[in-house]
């Protein structure tokens, strides 16, 4: 049996950097089996890559509005990607 992979770009905006986003993002993406990448933008906001199963995806898309303790969401944009290759693991990049 094939499991298909859905890939989303994800942009959060509001108090996301300096409160641990990326590695709450990391433990969160792995404990749903996603794989991609999260890291932070010269904005102010924080981009992700998450690929996986579309019930794990929404359910990261759902969790990256609360964040972290300390964190302070004030907008979640997810569109669709598409991948030349699927990542191994969850990573976070610069």
């Amino acid at each position: 049996m094939t499991v298909t992979q859905d890939a989303f770009r994800v942009r959060i905006t509001g108090g996301v950097q300096g409160v641990g986003y990326r590695a709450w993002t990391r433990g969160q993406a792995l404990q749903l089996g996603l794989t991609g990448w999260v890291r932070n933008e010269a904005d102010g906001s924080v981009s992700a890559l998450v690929v996986g199963s579309q019930d794990a995806i929404s359910t990261m898309i759902e969790r990256f509005w609360s964040g972290p303790a300390g964190s302070s969401v004030s907008d979640v944009k997810a569109e669709e990607a598409t991948l030349d290759e699927v990542p191994s693991d969850f990573r976070i990049v610069r």
